[in-house]
Order: C-alpha cells, then structure tokens, then sequence
C-alpha cells in the first residue's frame, strides 16, 4: 500500500494494488485454512533491516509484518516508496487517511509475511494527527474528504453573490494546512540568472506597488461526479462547485521578479512554486507556470496576501498565495515559500504526474503521464446552480428561473449562455451580468439568469446550459468523448432534470 500516502494520489496507489492483485492467481482456501496459517514472529529490528530491493521491502501495520517489493513498481511516486522501508506505514496512513479503508487492508493482506514479537507489537507507535492543527470549517461546505480537507459550496447558494464570501470559496488541499508566523515568514526567489533573494511579507507589502484583480479559480476536477456518472475516475467526486470567484489584492508576480534582476534576455522557460505545505517526507506542494505568464504584465499574476479586502485564510495560503488568473487552480500554489527560475518545469508530482488531460481510450494499464502537457488554462465552462438537480417543482408555478455561471480560461471573455428548457431541442439566450473587464484579461465569471413560463402540460425538464466566449469556443454536448481518467477537464453541457407537480 504505502507511499502513495506521501505523493497525495491514493486512488492511484489503490488502484496498482488492485492491478497487482489481479494480475496474480490466487490459491482457493477455506477459512479454516486461513485460520490455522501460522507466520514467522520478527522484531522491528529484524523489519529494519529490510530496506532494499536486494533484501525486500518491508514494512510494518499494527501487529503485522508485509513484504511489499513486489508492489514497488507500480508505485506512481517513484522511489518515494522506499521511504517508507523497514518501518511502520502508520505516519504514511495518518498522513493520507483516504487509505484507512476496508478493502486497502484486505488487499494489504496480500504482502503479509508475518507478525511482530509481543514486545515489539506492544509498543506504542508514536503517531501524531498532521491535519490535528488544520483550521475549523464553515459547516455548510460539501465536503469531500477530511484528510486532506477538500470541500465545495453548496450549489444552490454559489451564485447568490458575484464574489464567493472567503468562509464559503471551495477549499483543495493536497496536504495538512502549515502553521505560519507571519513575523518570521521569508519568500525565497531564485534561478537562472539570478541572485538569490529572501523577501518578508513587509518587504512584499511595502516595496511593490499594490495590485488588486478580480479572478475565478476552478479546480481541475469540478464536475468530475458527471464523467463518474458515465465512467468511474479516479479522484475526488466534485460536484458543479469547485470553482469560486473572488478579489485578490497583492503584488505582481513581474514586479518581483524585476526587483530580482531578472535579466530581460533569459533563456529560462517556466517559474517554478513551492508551498509550505510538505508531506511526511518533507516535500512540498509545488507547480509551475510558463516564463511568459509569469512576466507578462497584463497576465497579472499576483502574490497575493488579501482574499476579497481580508487578509487570506489559513485554508486559502495565509500567508502569501499565488494567483495565476484564468489557469487550472492547481497551479495557484498556497502558501507561497519559494519561487525557482528554471528552463525546465516543475518536478512536483502534481505537475509531472497528474493534472493532465488524456484520451477515453487510455486507462490506468496504459497511461503515460510524460505524453501529456500539465493542464494551464482551461476551457470554456458553465454550470446551472438552480433548480437543483432532482428537484420538484410545482405546476402552480408561473414561471421558472434558471441560475448559473459561465467561465474560460486564459482571459477569454464569455459572451453568451444558452438554455434549453427541453433537452436542447430549443434554445434561449441567458442575461448575463456585466462587469467590465479588459480584452484578453477576463479572468472572472459571468453570472447568468433566464426566467420562462412554466411549460404547461409537462411532467418533467431537462434544462441545459452552455456557454460561448470570445474566441467561439463552446462547450461539447456530452460527457463521452471527454471523458478520461482522472477526471479532469469536464466543460460538457450541464444538465439539470427535474420534476413537476
């Protein structure tokens, strides 16, 4: 089982188990025989010694002593695994606890070789909680895991303001959420011809003009429930929701990077991030962006220490947080530690191996994550919030008014939603809020709104939405021909069912 803990991708370590326990015959036995299996007793010295793959990888769970070398390479985090070798899975598990699940055990059970001695299995593994200091949560957010905490805004409610209130913007962390002394904070920048530098939030604050944008950040996965819906993915389950809109106030990321005496002529080609969020082995989250966002000065990429005139959130990057507008939330890395000129773009997992988009004919025999380009910017996007699906309506309504937003990536201004109040045999076209913004630099959503009689005679409605943007692009009709993996990049047509009575 074991490291995939450390790399954050649980389903996909969940699911090279269930390759390897596929792939492997398995002799019929009785519980009877199960029951009389005796094993070796070891002790956490003889497990220790047990590191390499010459002398197999072992680890230890509660009582039990499992031989996973075989396991090892299917592991998508690479060597990573190893970290883990000759010592207890416990701190990897309380790091992810996604895997303290049934059938992760069962299969566990697998790799088992034998037990620990009395002694060794009485005593105590010394486990702290890392999400034990994470901050409390609005109650109202749809939550789907708890560690790490990732949690969406309810639908109904997500478009009742342009600005999503700071309590209710969905929340994606990778890891537990760092505790910071803003006092003795420091920003590292360095790289390619560069000097390295170190910048306090008072530097940051007083040393650069302030610069205040109005952006939407989506994650990669919102909507991955419909792809799950034609197709199981691996994945959180976001609904329509994972996507929020706020005013970020900060400095431009440009503005800093000439302060750093980054020559105007440099060869390098991408800005690497680092957060102060690390897993159990002391690696951080990390992502990074082409060279040419990062310095353009109308791409306004911010460091960003205010959320809608507040100072952040621990949840959303207190300190400081990069804002990178109309590209894929995975990339506006939280608690913003260390920036890297480089040539060459992050080594990060999440920017190497996953967030990336692939065919519906790839599945996870055949995925190869170094034939894809990380996601950037994403593609056109609307969604109803209300009605909801599945909701009843009553015929003694007069009329019905459908509400939802509208997006694309890159700065792309939308300038259209339709609706379809049949299943896209007819179309209307939506209101539209309208708050200026730039050619090229439309980073924030559009809410919309269409109210219609309600058709008499009809016992239920497939409302449909989808928009267009300046550039014509549209949303694709359904979900099929989109679908992939990792559910990422759903923009198909939403659909909302509901009833009449």
């Amino acid at each position: 089982m074991v490291l995939g803990v450390i790399t954050g991708t649980g389903a996909i370590l969940a699911y090279g188990l269930y390759r390897k326990q596929e792939a492997e015959p398995k002799p019929e036995t009785s519980v009877d025989s199960e029951a009389q299996q005796s094993y070796p007793v070891y002790t956490r010295q003889d497990v220790a010694k047990h590191k390499t793959m010459e002398s197999g990888i072992w680890v230890t769970y509660k009582s039990d002593v499992y031989d996973i070398t075989n396991f090892v390479e299917l592991h998508p985090g690479g060597d990573k695994i190893l970290l883990a070798a000759g010592g207890a899975l416990e701190p990897f598990w309380s790091m992810y606890a996604v895997h303290k699940q049934e059938h992760v055990y069962q299969i566990l059970e697998e790799y088992k070789v034998g037990e620990l001695s009395p002694e060794a299995a009485q005593e105590a593994c010394d486990v702290t909680d890392p999400y034990g200091k994470d901050p409390l949560r609005h109650p109202v957010l749809k939550v789907n895991s708890l560690k790490p905490f990732n949690a969406e805004t309810p639908a109904e409610i997500l478009t009742e303001n342009y600005l999503t209130p700071n309590d209710l913007f969905f929340i994606r962390n990778h890891l537990p959420v760092p505790e910071v002394d803003p006092k003795k904070f420091s920003l590292e920048i360095k790289g390619e011809g560069l000097k390295s530098i170190q910048l306090s939030l008072r530097d940051l604050q007083t040393k650069f003009p302030k610069h205040t944008i109005t952006a939407t950040l989506q994650c990669a996965g919102n909507r991955r429930s419909d792809m799950n819906a034609v197709r199981e993915v691996k994945g959180l389950n976001w609904g329509s929701a994972a996507i929020g809109n706020a005013k970020w106030t900060g400095v431009k990321l440009s503005d800093v990077l000439e302060y750093a005496r980054l020559p105007a002529n440099t060869d390098a080609k991408h800005v690497q991030f680092e957060g102060l969020d690390k897993d159990i082995s002391g690696t951080p989250y990390g992502a990074s962006i082409p060279i040419r966002k990062a310095l353009a000065k109308d791409g306004d990429v911010l460091l960003a220490f205010e959320m809608n005139d507040e100072i952040l959130s621990r949840d959303h990057g207190f300190p400081l947080r990069l804002v990178v507008p109309g590209v894929v939330g995975a990339r506006n890395v939280k608690w913003l530690s260390k920036i890297i000129v480089s040539k060459e773009e992050s080594k990060s997992h999440w920017q190497v191996n996953d967030y990336k988009g692939f065919s519906p004919s790839v599945d996870w025999n055949t995925v190869d994550f170094t034939t894809a380009p990380a996601i950037q910017e994403l593609p056109i996007q609307s969604a109803i919030t209300s009605p909801s699906k599945d909701e009843r309506l009553s015929s003694d309504l007069d009329e019905i008014t459908v509400k939802g937003y509208a997006w694309s990536g890159g700065g792309r201004e939308v300038i259209r939603v339709d609706v379809s109040m049949d299943g896209g045999q007819t179309w209307q076209v939506a209101d539209l809020s309208e708050m200026k913004q730039n050619e090229g630099q439309a980073w924030a959503w559009k809410l919309w709104e269409l109210t219609v009689p309600m058709p008499k005679d009809e016992k239920s409605l497939e409302i449909i939405s989808k928009a267009v943007d300046n550039q014509y692009n549209v949303q694709p009709d359904t979900v099929a021909p989109i679908w992939n993996l990792r559910g990422v990049l759903n923009n198909s047509w939403s659909r909302v069912n509901v009833t009449i009575k």
